[in-house]
């Protein structure tokens, strides 16, 4: 897998100036942008909507990576998809009917994705594992930014790959949750070719464009 994705996540930047750091990724080379939607009920905290991803859209030519941290996502895919999202991600948590809610991503003409939650093991995505085209392994509880890096999930990402290589897929294995220089390269080596960062980009010291320009040289060797 030489295909490596790096998708800032968008939470992590100043809403304040969004159309210049969003500008400035881009130009630095981020792959994706990924937007994190929770909804105060399956996470803790409430973060955006459809009506964001419709102007993060207006603003951005790069694929907007749509991660539903809430219940029941199969009532929002279609306001998210027609907003202008590129790739939706569903948990597994949260849909009893999970090829139906695949499917539903799919006819929408959206990259389908699942995750998983840290405490939830691999084998309950098997059954979808053949119909995706993303799985998400979080390395962090989902719901808060900034948390530490779970260093067990490294297996999981292996495993994850190693089932993906088993069935031939091409589905992208992406990782989110702690993400920076030296957890990015313990993940690219268990087997992930997809990267969510926030602060390692976002909080830079040189700024959001160096961060991304950095983390693109390691991906890159």
């Amino acid at each position: 897998m030489n295909n490596y994705l790096l998708a800032p996540s968008i939470i992590a930047s100043d809403f304040a100036h969004i159309a210049d750091e969003v500008a400035a990724i881009e130009s630095a080379g981020a792959d994706w942008i990924h937007v994190d939607v929770m909804d105060g009920h399956f996470v803790p905290d409430i973060t955006i909507g459809p009506l964001f991803v419709r102007s993060l859209k207006r603003v951005t030519n790069l694929p907007l990576d749509v991660h539903l941290m809430i219940s029941e996502p199969e009532k929002y895919i279609s306001a998210f998809a027609q907003a202008g999202a590129n790739n939706i991600t569903v948990h597994v948590e949260t849909c009893p009917n999970l090829p139906s809610v695949i499917q539903k991503i799919k006819s929408f003409g959206c990259i389908a994705g699942v995750t998983l939650n840290p405490a939830t093991p691999a084998s309950t995505i098997d059954s979808v594992l053949p119909l995706v085209d993303l799985v998400l392994v979080m390395s962090v509880v989902p719901g808060f930014s900034g948390q530490a890096f779970m260093p067990e999930m490294i297996d999981k990402v292996q495993e994850i790959r190693a089932k993906l290589n088993a069935l031939r897929s091409s589905a992208h294995l992406e990782v989110d949750g702690g993400i920076n220089a030296e957890t990015l390269l313990l993940m690219k080596k268990a087997g992930a070719n997809a990267f969510v960062t926030g602060n390692a980009v976002f909080k830079h010291p040189q700024g959001s464009a160096a961060g991304v320009r950095a983390l693109k040289d390691i991906l890159n060797v």
